[in-house]
Formats: C-alpha cells, sequence, structure tokens
C-alpha cells in the first residue's frame, strides 16, 4: 500500500482502490489441496523438462506483519502448501512482489525471514523485493543499509541454485530456472530502482540475450474495478527506459495497488507483454495469504492462473466463518483466467527454434524397412506430379509408386508443396485432392509384382506416415478416405466375416476425420479395428501403427491412442494385389481420392519402439 496519502486519497477519489470482485466458493481449486505435514511429495524435485510447471507468486503480506498487530499463520500456509504441491504442480520458483512487512521494522521483517525459512528448509528458490512498507519509501535503491536487506539482502539467497547475482547496493536480484526444458530470466527489482540498477538489469539482459525473462517490482501498474490494469507513474519509467526495448520481457507482475487486474502492451519489437498486478491487502484477513500461480504449459502455448488461499483451504469447511466462505478462491476474470501465448513465435525474435534439419533417406531405413517412400523431390513447389511418374522405394526391395490418375480428373490432383511437419525427415510433400460420388482424383500405386504386395507381416509391422488435412475437410465430404489401402478384398483371401467387402488393410478417417486402421489379419475371418480420435484440420500430425505378432497398438505424434483392440491380430492377410497411397478400395472398385498433404511413409516389417518413430 502507498505511504503517501494524497495518491491513496487520488486513486479512492477515482474508484481504484478498495474494489473487490465477487468470489465464488468451490470445493478445491486444481492444486489447492490442503498441506499435509510429512507429504512423501513434498521432498520430491521439480521436473525441469516437463512442459508444464508452476510459477508460484505471493503480493503484499504487510499486515500479516505489523507491530503488535498481524498473524504469520496465512504466510506460513502458503509456504507449506507450496513446499507440498511442489511435485504435483511442479512449481519451479516463489517471487515474492514486495511490502513483505507493514513498518519497516526490524522485529517485523525477522519475523517475517523465519517464516521463509520454511522454503529455505526444503531448498524452493524464491526472490524477495523491497516495497514501499519495508524501506524508507523517500529513497531509491542507493538507501544504504536496512532491517530489510539485514534479512533479506543477497546473502539469504547465495545457497540457491537459482541466484545469479545482485546490483551492489543488494536490493536487486536475478535469478535463472530451468523449466520445460529451457532456462527463465526472472529480475526482482526494488519499489525505486535508480538508474544505475536500470542500467544493471539491461546489462542481465544483455548478458543472457536467449531468455525470455520475467520482471517482478512492487509499483508497476494499477487497475480500475474491471480489472483493466494501467501504467503508473513510475511503471511508465520502467516500460519507457527497460521493458519495452527489450523483447525478452514478456510478463511483468507487481502488487502496490488494488484490486487486481492486467493489460497487454505492445513493445518496440511489436511483441505482446502481459502486464499483471495482484494484491489482496484489502481483503479479509489482509488477503488472507493469498496465493496465485502461474500454470505454464508450453505443450497447449497457455498460462493457467489461479488465485486461493491456502490457509482458509487447510480448515475444514464446516469451520470457516462467513468472510472465510468467499475467500476460500478467488475466480472472477481479474484472477482466474488463462492467456494464449505461442512461446515459440513469441520468443523467436530473441530465441528463434532452428527448424530440423532434413535427414538422409539411409538414416530412415532402419533393420526391416520393406517400404520408404519421400516426396521432397518430387518437383518444384505446386507443380503436379506428372502421370506415370515413379515414387523410388528407398528402402532398396522394389516396392516403387507410379501415379495415377482417375477417370475425369486432370494433372493437378496430385501436386508437389513444400509444406511438411517439423519433424519430418524429408522437407516436402505431395498434396492430393481426392473427391469421391464419383472418385476423382491421383493416387499412388505399387506394381503388380512387388515384393510388398506378398508380404504377410507375421512377426509385427510398423506402419507410419505423416498427414495434414485441408481446413474444409469436413465441410467437402471426405469421409472414410484412405491414405493408405491394400487392394483386395477380405473374400478375395477367404475372409468372409464382417463385411468381406472391405479392403484388406486400409489406414484412413472416419466421417469426423478419426484415425482408423481396419485390417483382415492372418489369423481372424474378420477385420480387427484400431481407432483413433478426430483429427484437427491445418496441422502436420505423425499416425503410427505398431503391431508385436499379436496386438496392435495405433499412436499419434508419439502418443498411444485408447481404441486398441486386445483381441490377438497376427499378421495382414493379402491376395498378392498392390498398395494403394491415396485412395481407398472398396469390393475392388476405388471409391475415392485422398484430400489433403502426405509427407513420409514408412513400412517395417517388425514392431519399432516409440522412440524410433519417424519422427523422434
Amino acid at each position: 500500500m502507498p505511504n503517501n496519502p494524497s495518491r491513496r486519497s487520488l486513486l479512492q477519489s477515482l474508484g481504484l482502490l478498495g474494489a473487490s470482485a465477487a468470489a465464488g466458493t468451490v470445493l478445491s481449486p486444481a492444486g489447492a489441496h490442503a498441506a499435509e505435514a510429512g507429504n512423501p511429495e513434498s521432498g520430491r524435485q521439480p521436473d525441469p523438462h516437463a512442459p508444464r510447471f508452476t510459477l508460484a507468486v505471493i503480493p503484499d503480506t504487510q499486515y500479516l506483519f505489523d507491530g503488535d498487530r498481524g498473524d504469520p499463520a496465512p504466510l506460513r500456509a502458503a509456504f507449506q502448501h507450496l513446499v507440498t504441491a511442489r511435485a504435483e504442480k511442479n512449481i519451479v520458483f516463489t517471487a515474492h512482489l514486495g511490502d513483505v512487512v507493514e513498518n519497516a521494522a526490524a522485529a517485523e521483517l525477522a519475523q517475517a525471514g523465519k517464516v521463509f525459512e520454511i522454503l529455505d528448509g526444503h531448498r524452493m528458490p524464491y526472490s524477495v523485493l523491497a516495497g514501499n512498507h519495508d524501506i524508507n519509501a523517500a529513497t531509491d535503491d542507493q538507501r544504504g543499509a536496512s532491517p530489510y536487506l539485514d534479512v533479506f539482502g543477497p546473502g539469504r539467497y547465495r545457497k540457491m541454485s537459482t541466484f545469479r547475482g545482485a546490483t551492489a547496493d543488494g536490493y536487486n536480484t536475478y535469478h535463472v530456472f530451468t523449466a520445460g526444458g529451457r532456462e527463465w530470466l526472472l529480475l526482482a527489482l526494488d519499489w525505486r530502482p535508480s538508474a544505475g540498477t536500470l542500467a544493471w538489469a539491461r546489462e542481465v539482459l544483455g548478458a543472457h540475450p536467449g531468455l525470455p525473462a520475467i520482471l517482478t517490482t512492487h509499483d508497476l501498474a494499477w487497475a480500475d474495478g474491471n480489472g483493466q490494469a494501467r501504467l503508473s507513474g513510475h511503471g511508465q519509467r520502467l516500460w519507457d527506459s527497460l521493458i519495452k526495448e527489450h523483447d525478452q520481457v514478456f510478463l511483468t507482475l507487481n502488487g502496490h495497488f488494488w484490486p487486481s487486474g492486467r493489460t497487454v502492451l505492445r513493445n518496440t519489437a511489436g511483441h505482446d507483454v502481459h502486464v499483471h498486478i495482484t494484491n489482496y491487502q484489502d481483503r479479509y484477513y489482509g488477503g488472507s495469504g493469498m496465493v496465485r500461480l502461474y500454470h505454464f504449459d508450453l505443450a497447449r502455448n497457455t498460462i493457467d492462473v489461479e488465485t486461493f488461499s491456502p490457509w482458509i483451504l487447510a480448515k475444514d469447511p464446516s469451520q470457516r466463518n462467513d468472510l472465510e466462505q468467499q475467500e476460500v478462491e478467488l475466480t472472477d476474470p481479474a484472477n482466474r483466467f488463462s492467456m494464449a501465448i505461442d512461446f515459440t513465435e513469441r520468443f523467436a525474435g530473441f530465441a528463434p527454434v532452428p527448424p530440423r534439419e532434413p535427414r538422409p533417406a539411409s538414416q530412415m531405413v532402419v533393420p526391416g524397412t520393406v517400404a520408404y517412400w519421400r516426396f521432397d523431390e518430387v518437383g518444384p513447389d505446386g507443380t503436379p506430379v506428372p502421370e506415370g511418374a515413379q515414387i523410388a522405394d528407398l528402402s532398396g526391395r522394389g516396392n516403387h509408386l507410379t501415379r495415377i490418375t482417375l477417370p475425369d480428373s486432370d494433372q493437378t490432383a496430385m501436386r508437389s508443396s513444400v509444406e511438411h511437419h517439423p519433424d519430418q525427415p524429408a522437407h516436402g510433400s505431395i498434396f492430393l485432392d481426392g473427391k469421391k460420388q464419383p472418385a476423382r482424383g491421383a493416387y499412388l500405386r505399387t506394381a503388380d509384382d512387388a515384393p510388398l504386395n506378398r508380404q504377410t507381416f507375421a512377426s509385427g509391422y510398423t506402419i507410419e506416415a505423416f498427414v495434414k488435412l485441408p481446413a474444409d475437410v469436413r465441410a467437402t465430404n471426405h469421409a472414410w478416405m484412405s491414405l493408405l489401402c491394400r487392394m483386395g478384398s477380405g473374400r478375395d483371401a477367404g475372409k468372409t466375416a464382417s463385411d468381406p467387402a472391405e479392403p484388406l488393410a486400409a489406414l484412413g478417417l472416419s466421417d469426423g476425420m478419426a484415425l482408423q486402421w481396419a485390417v483382415f489379419p492372418l489369423n481372424q475371418g474378420g477385420i480387427s479395428t484400431n481407432w483413433g480420435h478426430e483429427m484437427r484440420a491445418g496441422e502436420w500430425f505423425h499416425v503410427a501403427v505398431v503391431n508385436d505378432g499379436r496386438t496392435t497398438t495405433m499412436y499419434v505424434n508419439g502418443a498411444k491412442l485408447l481404441r486398441n483392440p486386445s483381441t490377438s491380430a497376427n499378421g495382414l492377410a493379402t491376395n498378392n494385389e498392390p498398395w494403394l497411397v491415396g485412395a481407398y478400395h472398396y469390393d475392388r472398385i476405388i471409391e475415392q481420392g485422398f484430400y489433403g498433404w502426405l509427407g513420409d511413409i514408412r513400412i517395417v516389417d517388425r514392431p519399432l519402439p516409440v522412440r524410433h518413430f519417424m519422427r523422434a
């Protein structure tokens, strides 16, 4: 809270202070379980490689440490909760936003320092910065010695693996933590950083040019009653002199003002900077030790934010008073929300991810490979693949493919493309513009005498392909199309159960674009089917079907899917007829052509472990 009464009066007159949003009561916020002493999870270290991790944020706790009044129990409960939830929520770092205490008194700071020993004892890294109530608010970080510095100076952090350095005055620190398989930088700046400190911060960012940065300070933005944040006067100074010119800073966090709020500003590079103000000292029991958790999910390109009081949550619900029931979790849009951030794109300006280089065919032809087709040398981007053109089988087994055009279709029905999955060995694909009722388009086919036609895969197999569906695939009638199909119907191979007109093997997509692998195994009279989920259009994916001689499992992007049959399915029945790429063959008739992009396709006569899939 500001010391300056005129500043506070001004904000009150504008309706910017003291407005509290209605908070709903829930049974249990995500991960906000009561702390349990001796919980075995509390000793586990966070996983630095998992794509999901959590940054914990603690705003102004000053009323909990206020001379002969206050109560450290809420902050103690908050820290105990973080210790307990550390492994489950992958909590990698905790940041306090200043105003640890109310009166900058040595006794208050010493009392607060004892509570922070909970984190020290469990070797949980954190940062603390000085708010205006922790020091003489009329000074900047050149104020010299203070009781705050005695307790929360750089010496407190030196044993932490994340601590990297401090300004000579001791009031500003920076930290580097590892999460999501990369390093992240966090700056903890004083209530009023001096010009020298701002120069130091620029040097720190310059010394770590590839690290995304989070800037924490006490006073940067305030918010109105609708949660819309705006830069304060001091915040504008930080923005102009530091933040906007350093693209690494993508998130800023501050306390000091209330209510909570957020905004998004554009930096000089034209990229988003998320500016968040969070503070609960105006709420019941000095904020009840509120904790805000930023759950980073790099796989989903999302940060999910939740705010709750572990202190209240730990209480028996039947024993909570009326105010506690309202404050257990804050679920209004200013305190519980999700932020969509394409991390790769946002960080590309200072930490670009180099595209994966193409890999030679020889690297992909693992032992047992019976066919390997790739389309990176078919022709210039967008040019038609000529009728009769041959796609070589790079396995060396002679299972070459030849283009065939369906009736009333032209050469543009199959075109070369530079599009490809980012993990695809070959940086190229073919686009097939197939249709049905009647069948239109073009497809590829093995020769009548290709060795692959006779293969039964009795000892198991792995079939892989890279696929991308067009955005309009559902709206343009392409249900049950097939990207890979074995000619011949079930009855041709003596299979009379199920629907004997079905092809002997087909990897395709249903009316909802759900993946399907439907085959007549050697040891069954009918069809065995693996089902996947509905695939998103406009995105490349890798599909693999793996049979170990007994059961068949389907994977997407290396992830095992659910609906895999447990009944034994040995090998693939054959009528010694060709395989088709990009066409569906039903009852000895090509029913439709494929619509979409196809990248590398590989067939191996043994089961491959996930780590050996082409995308690995």
